[in-house]
């Protein structure tokens, strides 16, 4: 191939260039070969340095083709080093959360792929614990662990360290959490903000603490669950987003912090999945009554009931926005567990990168413009259709 690209090719560097394509291409293959997710982002990368250099060569000669191509090769070695698994074997995993949504899905995942599960559960007797017993091997065990409850969190680590003893725990995924009710955040009630703090970030806190030292043992790995709501700011997502974004620091410092004891620490921030958190009917009822029965009178004037009674409709409106396949997060959380060289942010799911791109790169003058246009189907206050309709008479 490179002769046909360029005659000139024929001297040392030309086999040099091939001997270095054959050695990249067996790398490749024994990648692809040994990785049981991401097959087809490896063909990718292999791919493309290939073809790059065998471009390069053809139009700027052996020597500088060569440089490019050995450059490029680099570069994709250091992405396919990534994809690189380790072995499940005997590793054992918590899992908070597992009643239902991103948990439920992780224990039957991980359980299937070998893994010793723990999977945490609000209610060992409810739906979602009785569907793991019938649907997943023995290695799974059932905790009952509230996070926001210390005894629990301690009784599940006791259980836990019993059951693997000196060989220590491979991974804590804290997956545990609540949305809460989406609103305006002048309107959510201080209560909920509280709600959200105490499960989305101050459980997570708890339960990594306490399992961190079987963690140390094993030199494994600690993995939090956070949103694409905890690294951007999104409309009606206050007090769930503040609670996420707290989450997604506590990763970041335990990462640095943790890796002096050969832990890895990584956050993910899925998109929207649909995975029940947005809660029932009856618990929307219960928290929109609590939202109105406690706005003052003039910000409950100023919104209008129509506008307040239209909140939940954004919760009944929400699974058909949500992706119900939630293999993306569940391949970012096992490469988190077991690549050699995992990422430190995750963010599975369709338009989880693009806005936090935006945010990052752009001036927030953009990126609200940008999330206004997104939003831009919701309902307008009673006092500012008041004040539009006086400006137009």
């Amino acid at each position: 191939l490179i002769t046909f690209f360029n005659p000139t090719c024929n001297g040392p560097l030309g086999w040099l260039c091939v001997g270095i394509t054959a050695l990249f291409g067996v790398t490749v293959l024994c990648t692809a070969k040994r990785s049981p997710v991401g097959k087809e982002n490896i063909l990718v990368w292999s791919l493309l340095p290939v073809l790059l250099g065998l471009l390069c060569v053809a139009m700027l000669g052996t020597g500088v083709g060569l440089v490019v191509f050995c450059t490029s090769c680099l570069v994709s070695s250091m992405y396919l080093s990534s994809t690189v698994l380790l072995p499940v074997g005997d590793k054992a995993v918590l899992i908070t959360g597992s009643d239902t949504g991103i948990g439920h899905a992780l224990a039957k995942y991980l359980d299937s792929l070998g893994f010793v599960v723990f999977a945490g559960v609000l209610n060992k007797d409810g739906p979602g614990a009785k569907e793991l017993r019938r649907a997943c091997s023995q290695r799974l065990s059932l905790l009952q662990l509230d996070v926001t409850n210390a005894k629990q969190v301690k009784e599940a680590f006791l259980k836990v360290s019993e059951k693997v003893q000196n060989t220590g725990l491979w991974g804590v995924v804290n997956n545990a959490g609540i949305l809460g009710f989406p609103a305006d955040g002048e309107l959510l009630p201080v209560s909920t903000y509280r709600m959200c703090m105490e499960v989305n970030f101050f459980g997570a806190v708890e339960v990594s603490k306490t399992f961190l030292s079987l963690l140390r043992k094993s030199r494994g790995r600690l993995v939090n669950m956070s949103s694409m709501a905890g690294g951007i700011p999104l409309p009606r997502y206050a007090a769930y987003g503040a609670s996420k974004a707290a989450l997604a620091m506590f990763s970041g410092v335990m990462r640095q912090e943790l890796s002096k004891w050969g832990i890895k620490v990584a956050a993910i921030h899925p998109s929207g999945f649909r995975t029940g958190i947005q809660g029932t009917s009856d618990m929307w009822d219960k928290q929109e009554k609590e939202l109105i029965e406690n706005l003052p009178e003039d910000t409950r004037h100023a919104y209008g009931d129509e506008y307040l009674l239209g909140l939940k409709s954004y919760l009944l409106h929400m699974p058909a926005y949500c992706d119900a396949n939630l293999s993306p997060v569940l391949n970012a959380v096992l490469h988190a567990l077991l690549a050699k060289r995992p990422h430190g942010l995750y963010t599975p799911g369709k338009g989880a990168y693009l806005p936090l791109c935006i945010f990052c790169c752009f001036p927030l003058w953009f990126y609200d413009f940008f999330i206004s246009k997104m939003m831009s189907s919701q309902p307008v206050p009673r006092a500012l259709r008041t004040s539009e309709a006086e400006t137009l008479a």
